[in-house]
């Protein structure tokens, strides 16, 4: 009801823009799929390019925490010869969760559609948005969980100034990436079995406003494609400045979903020394016992130094039987993956190159 006045409201004081859905890359298994995404007010969105000056990269990222989402929408989601009906909550956001009675015939990566059903104008074309669905293949032979802030994107999640300067004066095709990721990356994707594709999933503590800032980052730096999951979209200017901070208790809750909707496949779980990512996964490998395969934290604690609780708790899991691997660089993780026959030798060279080892 409350839903229904307020759209009311905005198309009366003409107070909306046109409403766009953000379709997010789902994912699931054979027989369980869920699918998310937003829809928002396009007044204020807003895409930089990669020559444009800090003052419209600025703008670029603003618009992300400006535009609202808008409630109270029903969106029709086609998907693998289905179409089912699902409706925005309070902020915009939608999740639906569909079991199927039959377990689907095709994996990888497939074809989903999202069609507003109501809240446009008469005789307006309706808003349609394409994303994509990663059903488990077969032959998949373990899982990647990574972080994204200071695992893969260089992003001082630490350092509160330092981290605000790029959010808001870079772009996704200006950031910059850890060097050997994409090759680190794209080797445990492909795994020793060149034709298997090991699912790789993106569990970050930073926010919904930044997925088209991240989706659009790892397509330029080549970082293979995977399932965001990441936290509530927020509206406020102001948390900008925390955008990843606080609470990473949702990290926990994410990535116990992703190993109870793979039970069959184990995971290789990838973070940084710089907020919580090593006691969050020493957790889930305690938790789930044999499902983690290893850890690897890449050290963000700067030259000559290393947070000294870190080294003690690698023990303390070593002598679990758990790896936890700190690492200086991203040749570190790709030596140890080498080693225990998750990437092939030829892959680790190329990421000792890249990384100049």
């Amino acid at each position: 009801m409350l839903h229904t006045l307020f759209n009311r409201l905005r198309k009366s004081f003409r107070l909306e823009g046109r409403p766009v859905v953000m379709a997010y890359r789902g994912y699931g298994n054979a027989r369980r799929v869920f699918f998310k995404g937003h829809v928002l007010d396009d007044r204020l969105l807003y895409e930089a390019e990669k020559g444009d000056r800090k003052r419209k990269n600025l703008l670029a990222m603003l618009s992300r925490y400006m535009s609202k989402g808008i409630p109270g929408q029903r969106v029709k989601i086609t998907f693998a010869g289905e179409v089912f009906d699902t409706q925005s909550d309070e902020t915009g956001y939608f999740e639906e969760e569909v079991e199927w009675e039959e377990p689907l015939s095709q994996n990888g990566w497939l074809p989903a559609r999202y069609e507003l059903l109501d809240g446009l104008p008469s005789g307006e074309e309706v808003p349609v948005s394409n994303s994509s669905v990663y059903i488990q293949e077969k032959d998949s032979e373990f899982g990647i969980i990574s972080d994204v802030d200071d695992t893969i994107l260089i992003s001082h999640a630490s350092k509160t100034l330092r981290k605000l300067r790029l959010i808001l004066t870079k772009n996704a095709k200006t950031r910059l990436p850890f060097t050997g990721v994409a090759s680190f990356y794209h080797a445990l994707q492909s795994g020793i079995d060149k034709d298997c594709c090991n699912p790789i999933f993106y569990v970050s503590s930073s926010e919904w406003n930044l997925y088209d800032f991240l989706v659009d980052f790892c397509e330029v730096r080549n970082i293979p494609k995977g399932p965001f999951l990441l936290q509530k979209y927020k509206a406020n200017l102001w948390e900008v400045l925390w955008s990843g901070g606080g609470s990473h208790t949702h990290k926990l809750e994410k990535i116990r979903h992703l190993l109870n909707t793979y039970p069959a496949l184990n995971f290789i779980l990838i973070g940084d020394s710089g907020q919580k990512d090593a006691a969050l996964y020493a957790e889930i490998a305690r938790e789930f016992p044999g499902r983690i395969l290893s850890i690897y934290i890449r050290d963000v604690s700067g030259p000559g130094r290393t947070e000294v609780h870190l080294q003690q708790l690698a023990g303390d899991l070593k002598k679990e039987g758990l790896d936890m691997l700190l690492v200086k660089d991203t040749a570190g993780a790709a030596l140890h993956a080498c080693e225990k026959g998750f990437i092939t030798l030829e892959e680790y060279e190329k990421v000792r190159r890249e990384v100049g080892c």
